[in-house]
C-alpha cells in the first residue's frame, strides 16, 4: 500500500508540475474604442513611460497604460509604419513609409525634434540597437536597410538586400535579423561592418513577416502566411521546428518570463505557444477579432494589445490571462 501511495504522489506530482508551465489562457479583457476605422500598422510600448504608441497612416496615436487615456500623438508621419525607442537617448523614431523619411521625437514631451529625409524607399520596419547607438529602417521598396547614427542623426551607410524587407529584431550581441517576406528568407546583419553577414532559407514558410526572438535559447520565431511558425537556431539558421498559428499572420512577440511566443493572426485569433524546450512547442488559440493583426505587450502585465477595426470603429483589444 505505501508503495501504490508513493507512485500515486509522484504521478499527481509530475501532473501539477507540467500544468505549472502550461501557458496562460488569455482572453479579450476589455475593448477600447478610438472614434472611426482607418489604416494602422506596427503598435510598440515604451516600457519606461507606460505609453502605448498605434500608427495610424499619417500620425501615431499615444495612449497611456494601463487606462487606455490617450496622451498625444505624433503628427505629420506620411505613410507610417513603424516605431522604435532609445530609451538611453531619451528618443523616440518613426518610419514614414510615403514620406521616405524618419520622425525624430522626444520621449517623454513627444515634441517632434527632427524630421530625417532617408536614402531609402518606403521605410518599413524600424529597430533601435542601444550597443552601437544605430538605427535601421528595413526599406520594403527599394529592398535595402538605411543605418542612422542615432546621436548625430546622420545616415552611415545602406546594406542592399533585395526583396521585401519585414520586421527585425536584435540580439544584443552584434546581430540584426529580419525576414524578408517575398524570398522566404531571413537576413544577418553584423552591426559592427554594416554589411549583410548571410541569409538563411526558411524552406516551406511562405511570406514571413512577423519576427521575434528569444536571447536566452538564440530562437527566432518567423510567422508565415501559410500558418506556420518557423523556429530558427539564430547562431547557425538550423531550422528546428514549426508549429502551427492562425490565418494570416503578422506580428510575433516572445516573452521570456513565461516562456510564451504569441503570433497576431488578422484571421481573428492569437496563437498562444507555449515554449516546452528550445525546440520543441505547443500552441492554442485565443479569439480575438478580424483584422487583429499586429500587437505590443506589455511584458510586466502580461497584458497584449492588438488593434482592429470593430464595427467600423477603431477598437484596441485588451488580451491578458
Amino acid at each position: 500500500m505505501k508503495s501504490i501511495k508513493k507512485i500515486s504522489a509522484i504521478l499527481l506530482a509530475c501532473l501539477f508540475g507540467a500544468n505549472a508551465h502550461a501557458a496562460p489562457a488569455y482572453t479579450v479583457q476589455q475593448k477600447w474604442s478610438l472614434g472611426e476605422a482607418g489604416k494602422w500598422d506596427y503598435t510598440d510600448i515604451d516600457p519606461v513611460r507606460h505609453r502605448l504608441f498605434i500608427t495610424r497612416g499619417t500620425r501615431v496615436q499615444v495612449l497611456d497604460l494601463p487606462s487606455g487615456r490617450v496622451a498625444g500623438e505624433i503628427a505629420n508621419t506620411a505613410g507610417v509604419h513603424g516605431v522604435a525607442f532609445a530609451q538611453d537617448l531619451k528618443l523616440g523614431f518613426t518610419s514614414n513609409g510615403r514620406a521616405n523619411s524618419v520622425t525624430v521625437f522626444d520621449l517623454d514631451t513627444l515634441e517632434i525634434k527632427q524630421q530625417l529625409p532617408i536614402p531609402g524607399a518606403n521605410p518599413d520596419a524600424i529597430l533601435y540597437e542601444p550597443q552601437s547607438h544605430k538605427l535601421y529602417t528595413f526599406n520594403g521598396n527599394s529592398g535595402d536597410v538605411t543605418v542612422i547614427d542615432a546621436v548625430a542623426l546622420k545616415v552611415v551607410a545602406t546594406i542592399k538586400v533585395g526583396g521585401k524587407l519585414e520586421f527585425a529584431v536584435g540580439d544584443g550581441a552584434g546581430k540584426i535579423f529580419f525576414n524578408i517576406e517575398d524570398k522566404s528568407e531571413i537576413g544577418v546583419i553584423d552591426v559592427a561592418s554594416n554589411k549583410l553577414d548571410a541569409r538563411w532559407k526558411l524552406a516551406g514558410c511562405e511570406e514571413p513577416s512577423g519576427l521575434a526572438f528569444d536571447q536566452q535559447h538564440a530562437r527566432l520565431f518567423s510567422v508565415c502566411q501559410n500558418k506556420i511558425m518557423a523556429v530558427t537556431d539564430s547562431k547557425t539558421g538550423k531550422r528546428v521546428a514549426d508549429v502551427a498559428i492562425g490565418e494570416h499572420p503578422d506580428a510575433a512577440m516572445y516573452d521570456a518570463a513565461s516562456a510564451t511566443v504569441f503570433s497576431s493572426n488578422g484571421g481573428g485569433t492569437l496563437s498562444v505557444i507555449r515554449q516546452i524546450d528550445a525546440d520543441h512547442y505547443e500552441a492554442s488559440q485565443t479569439a480575438t477579432a478580424k483584422g487583429a493583426r499586429t500587437m505590443a505587450m506589455d511584458h510586466a502585465s502580461q497584458t497584449v494589445y492588438l488593434p482592429a477595426a470593430v464595427d467600423q470603429v477603431f477598437t484596441v483589444l485588451v488580451v491578458a490571462p
